[in-house]
């Protein structure tokens, strides 16, 4: 979009925060870059230079802007509405790989060279992985910066720079403040969050409805690892270099985010898997504009505008607990993945609620007896063959998996169902065009409001594509259910 000049401008001058993260503005006579909502009056159209990426205008020279803060957007849609290699590249980086792995062990991932993947991401994106890492790494240091007391030697090495001295030359060339005038900017006065601990705002594109989101998160908890507690959503999460507990809040503007780390280092991992949780980085009015029209979605969507997709934060978790609890009883679902992380899940303590463990890991899982998934025969053949197939890596459901070899792979996999494939591509892949004739909601849903059935069904929900996954959101919200209310 960056490229079409009149289309930005027009943005700009409306200080349209739906494009927010879609493109960035820089100007050259200030040599500062803005988000398009900049509240600062717009400069003329001669002195704008685009660029589709934060890190593209770093590397032209400019900073960001200290009013709108343009490093702090919502992240692009169209990173998780794709599937090409640009977009799992994207993904990945969020996940903090580069910054883990570097760009060799990002290529490896993704089963192409350093090169292809260079000359294909800055062809986009005007900037290379190493770049949009460091990028990264420069807001996740003004998080901690800005939120904690933390010691910015600590500080440094969190936010995955190599050096105290790259941190402060990357900070005051990023922000043109040093890392001890941003902190002081920030004061207010508050308490700062204890050792460990970050609270954060989420931003997202409006409008939001977190009644799908937060209360199938609520509806579907499992005791151990997850939890509704004043408000929020609260639950265990098992990072790369340590666990945390993540408390998330709704609110009108944004999501507050309350994360207690046992590793600074996974901030940024931590947030973006939060974000694709909550799929915050959607662009709503691009998919509710499609689907209200049809006439028998807009209605709902009149109701409840902005619905998202409920995602995961772990897709190999998602998945073995969507193959234990399949479409049977939430309850017993509930249950039996409770038993399972109760024993077998590693311990962990948390003094601001009642979670006690990390969800098994996959290497876990697949030592024990088959036996001891307390699961009918039937099912445990193929809970176990999913559990090998995501040890031995044949499956990959992390957020840089190619989509269509995923659900090859869950094809052949013994006991995976139709609804287990796009549940699971909804859910761990975050495909938003996953749809599922089988799923019984769905069924009854189309009763409720008239929807043709069955093939036909297929045939209507062609108008859907690519957001039929969207769709579903406000099919099921058809049907008064605990999943579709913010618990009380």
């Amino acid at each position: 979009m960056h490229e079409d000049v009149e289309r930005c401008v027009r943005a700009l001058r409306a200080k349209d925060a739906r494009f927010d993260g879609w493109f960035f503005i820089a100007v050259i006579t200030t040599r500062i870059y803005c988000r398009p909502s900049c509240p600062v009056a717009p400069a003329k159209p001669e002195n704008m230079r685009f660029y589709p990426s934060a890190a593209a205008a770093q590397g032209a020279g400019f900073r960001a802007c200290k009013r709108c803060r343009p490093d702090a957007s919502p992240g692009s849609p169209l990173w998780n509405e794709r599937a090409d290699l640009v977009a799992r590249t994207m993904r990945l980086i969020a996940d903090g790989v580069v910054d883990r792995d570097g760009v060799t062990g990002l290529a490896r991932r993704l089963g192409y060279s350093p090169r292809q993947i260079q000359r294909q991401v800055h062809a986009e994106l005007g900037a290379g992985p190493l770049a949009l890492a460091r990028a990264q790494r420069a807001q996740t240091a003004r998080v901690l910066i800005e939120t904690t007391a933390v010691p910015m030697s600590d500080v440094a090495f969190a936010a995955g720079f190599a050096s105290v001295r790259t941190f402060n030359d990357t900070v005051q060339e990023v922000f043109q403040l040093t890392p001890s005038q941003l902190r002081a900017r920030a004061a207010r006065g508050l308490p700062a969050a204890g050792a460990g601990t970050v609270e954060l705002r989420l931003p997202f594109r409006a409008p939001l409805c977190p009644d799908n989101l937060v209360g199938h998160l609520a509806a579907t908890a499992v005791p151990g690892i997850e939890e509704w507690r004043d408000g929020a959503y609260r639950r265990t999460l098992r990072l790369p270099h340590g666990h945390g507990v993540v408390a998330l809040r709704p609110l009108p503007d944004y999501i507050a985010c309350r994360l207690r780390l046992t590793d600074l280092r996974d901030l940024a991992t931590a947030i973006s898997r939060c974000r694709w949780l909550l799929d915050l980085d959607a662009d709503p009015e691009a998919v509710d504009l499609q689907l209200r029209a049809d006439p028998i979605l807009a209605p709902e969507i009149a109701k409840n505008p902005g619905r998202r997709v409920l995602r995961t934060v772990d897709g190999a978790e998602f998945a073995v607990r969507a193959m234990l609890g399949g479409q049977g009883s939430e309850a017993v679902a509930r249950r039996v993945t409770a038993r399972l992380v109760t024993a077998h899940g590693e311990p962990v303590e948390d003094p601001d609620g009642g979670l006690t463990h990390l969800f098994p890991d996959t290497a876990t899982l697949a030592s024990l007896d088959p036996r001891q998934l307390a699961v009918p025969g039937n099912r445990r053949a193929g809970v176990t063959a999913l559990i090998g197939a995501l040890t031995t890596g044949s499956l990959d459901l992390g957020v840089g998996s190619d989509w269509h070899a995923a659900r090859t792979a869950l094809a052949e996999q013994p006991g995976v169902d139709p609804w287990i494939i796009e549940t699971i591509a909804m859910r761990s892949l975050g495909d938003p065009d996953a749809f599922n004739l089988t799923d019984l909601d769905i069924k009854r849903a189309v009763a409720v409001l008239g929807l043709p059935s069955g093939r036909s069904l297929v045939e209507h929900a062609r108008t859907w594509q690519p957001w039929r996954a969207y769709a579903v959101q406000y099919l099921w919200a058809a049907r008064e259910q605990d999943i579709n209310r913010l618990p009380a």
